[in-house]
């Protein structure tokens, strides 16, 4: 089974994140962020991804460390899920448009992390999410799960729609790098290790 669970308390956070690889798009997703909570369940549908989150944070002073914490979580569950990452595809990518915004996602499971994210927002919040905060959601992410990502908006007008489209093609682009190619025996790597 290609799952991760992770748990993590603090005491700004309280979260549990589970992952499976090999779901059919499944998302059950409660964090206190509905933004958040949007986006994740577009990044689980379109990744094939069956993801169950649940978080408590100190809301009450804000967004931040629960959508950090997130990140971290759903970093190590994916990390934990792909194991040695054997017979994985490993490299993948995806465009993805969202009426008139255009998001590319490309990335690499080969272990070493690493986030370029291109991502500018006209407005500063989403409902109850920091739009700044979507940046560093991905690239705490990367780090977390040990992946170089590479997250552009292309353009567009509509900030939910950049944000929506650069999740959807996350979830695209992990949904193609974390299959299993039948044909692969062993590491995706010349080195023979990750």
């Amino acid at each position: 089974m290609r799952r991760g669970i992770v748990e993590r308390e603090t005491r700004e956070t309280k979260i549990r994140v589970e992952l499976d690889l090999d779901g059919v798009g499944r998302a059950d997703i409660a964090t206190g962020v509905g933004a958040l909570d949007h986006f994740l369940s577009h990044l689980a549908l379109h990744g094939l991804f069956d993801l169950t989150v649940r978080a408590q944070g100190d809301l009450e002073v804000d967004e931040h460390h629960t959508v950090e914490d997130v990140a971290i979580c759903l970093g190590k569950a994916l990390d934990q899920a792909l194991g040695e990452r054997e017979g994985i595809v490993r490299l993948a990518h995806s465009y993805v448009p969202m009426d008139e915004a255009l998001a590319f996602v490309a990335l690499d499971l080969g272990g070493r992390a690493y986030a370029v994210v291109e991502a500018d927002f006209a407005t500063p919040r989403m409902g109850s999410l920091a739009t700044s905060l979507i940046p560093h959601f991905l690239e705490t992410l990367a780090y977390h799960a040990r992946l170089n990502l590479h997250a552009r908006v292309v353009y567009g007008r509509d900030d939910h729609h950049k944000a929506e489209a650069l999740f959807k093609a996350l979830g695209r682009a992990l949904g193609a790098a974390t299959r299993i190619e039948p044909r692969r025996e062993g590491i995706p790597s010349t080195k023979g290790v990750l």
